[in-house]
């Protein structure tokens, strides 16, 4: 498993720049870790890495090849139990993300429902929760199968830092071979599940791992949010057993993974070593 690193090493800087930081630290993989439809003022001032969903593809593969880092999966994080929306990131932003991927090789599209937001959204009921995830899921699923895609699940809601909510989206969509799991290990322990447990009950799902370990600050939080973006100490160093999940996913087919770290150079190096010792 190739360990790559998130494109937001440094703050206020644009895709470039993070590339430039990765291979520095001596990764060879990224994630494409923001992305936007349509145009961002940030982003082409250079003040955000977002790469837009609406640009030429093979740009930004050339792009990451000029640095030596082979783009490892689009991210492409919405807002699934919302009503839909043209201003919320949403289907629509999927779709052009599978066909982005698709362009340039890329296996992996990774996606979640992210917490309710609106006052809708929090008085779904758990089935209609699932109802609304699946539905607005269900033709990008058909569309990755055809483009030759996944789609990931990651861990980053209600519904989805659950075993029973994950699982009954599959089951909604039928289980299809483009539906998988992006297993991120901070998240799904926050939203109070055992990431060991899920690795194991999805370990042949999880196609990419995000890894993050969390101090003992966050246990108070447990079963309250749902994700924390980032961790700032390296792995290992945590409460989370990092090690179970090591010890269930080793021998995977899985073909790269990203550290969701931010902090100094050593916290990203010594989480890679971590990796490498546990034998994944």
């Amino acid at each position: 498993m190739d360990v790559g690193l998130f494109l937001l090493i440094e703050p206020f800087a644009s895709v470039e720049t993070q590339l430039q930081r990765v291979k520095e630290l001596g990764f060879r993989r990224a994630d494409i870790t923001d992305t936007n439809a349509g145009g961002s003022m940030l982003g082409s001032a250079g003040f955000s890495p977002t790469v837009s969903l609406d640009e030429n593809p093979f740009e930004v593969k050339r792009l990451f090849e000029r640095h030596g880092i082979t783009p490892s999966a689009v991210c492409a994080h919405a807002l699934l139990l919302e009503p839909s929306n043209p201003g919320k990131y949403g289907t629509a932003e999927i779709m052009k993300a599978i066909r982005f991927a698709a362009a340039i090789g890329i296996r992996d599209v990774v996606t979640t429902e992210t917490d309710a937001r609106s006052e809708w959204a929090q008085q779904l009921t758990y089935e209609e929760s699932i109802f609304t995830v699946a539905e607005k899921l269900y033709t990008p699923v058909q569309m990755a199968g055809d483009y030759g895609v996944r789609i990931l699940l990651e861990p980053h809601g209600p519904i989805t830092d659950t075993i029973r909510g994950m699982q009954d989206i599959f089951d909604r969509l039928g289980n299809p071979d483009a539906l998988g799991v992006n297993l991120d290990t901070g998240n799904a322990w926050l939203g109070g599940t055992d990431p060991v447990e899920m690795a194991r009950v999805f370990r042949e799902k999880i196609h990419h791992v995000h890894w993050k370990d969390l101090g003992p600050e966050w246990e108070p939080k447990r079963g309250t949010m749902f994700g924390c973006g980032f961790s700032n100490i390296a792995l290992g160093d945590g409460v989370i057993d990092l090690q179970g999940v090591c010890e269930v996913l080793r021998g995977c087919d899985i073909e790269s993974s990203t550290l969701e770290i931010i902090g100094g150079d050593d916290v990203l190096v010594r989480s890679a070593e971590f990796l490498k010792d546990q034998g994944v």
